[in-house]
């Protein structure tokens, strides 16, 4: 009981930064004391901590090194693009949205049950090379799609805009330049929503008996397999879940920009690490340690533009100092000793009430 009160209590911590973030940069950006570039970065904020926190469910709690979380959010962003830009004006925005949202978290979703299928048979290296390979795979395909739409329906190539043949009409989906005109329908108070409820639903998972299912798995396949427990259906499920919700970060990608493509430096390689050097830095297994890293290293890069000369070099330097904190043997005895000074001054608190 005792144990079950503090996992709640820690998870309406998280749930309050949350909000109480959400509520402080909200009023400050109805007040106009943020910058352009910082209210231009609060969408970005949440949904890369909603990649974050997705990605450990499967790096942190399932205990596999997944290097496609880019291409996942890849699919959620074309395939709710595509629906905006479609159904743009056949319905009101927040309907549209709404679907698109659910569109792109559902194709995301499916496309991680299809790849973790064959995918989740191999471990360690060999699975983060081939989930790097299907997140390249993916993005490379959706570069050969050419989807027009006219007076006779819809056209499809894998040539060239020419083949689509069309009478006129307009062109969706053009190959390497993507989708351009989508509705821009993120906004941050939605996308903090979401973030919220992307942590209600891995927070809860982890606490369930799935999620203790998921993490015997990773601690002792062999045990967790001789006491019955089906390794494959939980090794999806936490897959197929954390690819959904980076369909979800998806669709905040997409609808917070008028033009999508997908490039190299938006759903390649260097993305999925991005998201990894979260989830690492932040602590493997930690959902908070993740979205608080996730926070912190979007938004330096930005605030360190003025500091053309010097910026990546204080961003490494930070990332040395997150890293040692985290995982030297110092770093954590000196986290448990302030974690014990706030729990002395909060035992003396609420003694001084009684």
């Amino acid at each position: 009981m005792k144990r079950m009160q503090k996992t709640t209590r820690s998870n309406f911590i998280t749930y309050g930064i949350v909000i109480v973030g959400t509520i402080l940069f909200q009023a400050l950006d109805s007040a106009g004391m943020l910058s352009s570039l910082l209210s231009g970065l609060l969408v970005p904020l949440c949904y890369f901590m909603i990649l974050a926190v997705s990605l450990n469910l499967v790096v942190g709690i399932l205990g596999e090194l997944s290097l496609g979380h880019a291409g996942f959010m890849c699919v959620g962003a074309f395939a709710s693009a595509f629906f905006s830009k479609i159904m743009d004006g056949a319905m009101p925005d927040g309907l549209r949205f709404f679907l698109a949202l659910l569109i792109g978290a559902a194709l995301a979703g499916v496309f991680g049950i299809l790849i973790g299928i064959p995918v989740l048979r191999l471990r360690g290296d060999y699975l983060a090379i081939v989930t790097l390979a299907f997140g390249e795979i993916i993005r490379n395909v959706v570069n050969v799609f050419y989807i027009g739409r006219d007076a006779n329906g819809f056209h499809f190539s894998m040539k060239d805009a020419m083949s689509l043949n069309m009478d006129g009409g307009e062109i969706i989906v053009n190959g390497p330049q993507g989708i351009n005109g989508t509705p821009r329908d993120s906004t941050f108070l939605i996308s903090a929503i979401l973030l919220l409820i992307t942590l209600i639903i891995v927070l809860n998972l982890i606490n369930s008996r799935s999620g203790r299912a998921i993490m015997s798995i990773r601690d002792d396949r062999i045990a967790a397999e001789s006491i019955g427990i089906n390794i494959t259906k939980f090794k999806l499920m936490a897959f197929a879940i954390s690819s959904a919700l980076a369909g979800v970060a998806g669709v905040l990608y997409a609808h917070n920009l008028s033009t999508l493509a997908a490039s190299s430096s938006n759903f390649g390689y260097n993305m999925s690490i991005s998201i990894l050097v979260f989830v690492v830095l932040g602590g493997i297994g930690s959902i908070r340690g993740s979205m608080i890293a996730a926070f912190i290293l979007t938004l330096l890069p930005e605030l360190l533009r003025s500091l053309s000369d010097y910026r990546m070099l204080i961003y490494a330097i930070v990332l040395i100092i997150m890293m040692l904190v985290n995982w030297s043997t110092s770093g954590r005895y000196m986290k448990e000793k302030i974690a014990d000074w706030f729990r002395g001054l909060r035992k003396s608190g609420t003694k001084g009430v009684s």
